[in-house]
């Protein structure tokens, strides 16, 4: 069965940028750990405006 391919987008309230980059990538664990992705690698990026984008299967 083909995996579904999920992307998320955070904002971060201003000055929070680092702080939310840190935690999208300390719960790739835990959804792991629950089944809920793959175990490929998430794609994890910040657009310009500060946006971190999240793709993950």
């Amino acid at each position: 069965m083909p995996g579904v391919c999920v992307i998320v987008a955070h904002r971060p309230k201003p000055g929070k940028g680092d702080e939310l980059l840190e935690l999208v990538r300390t719960r790739v664990p835990t959804l792991r750990k629950e089944g809920l992705i793959s175990d490929r690698v998430p794609t994890i990026m910040r657009a310009r405006d500060g946006t971190i984008i999240e793709v993950s299967e």
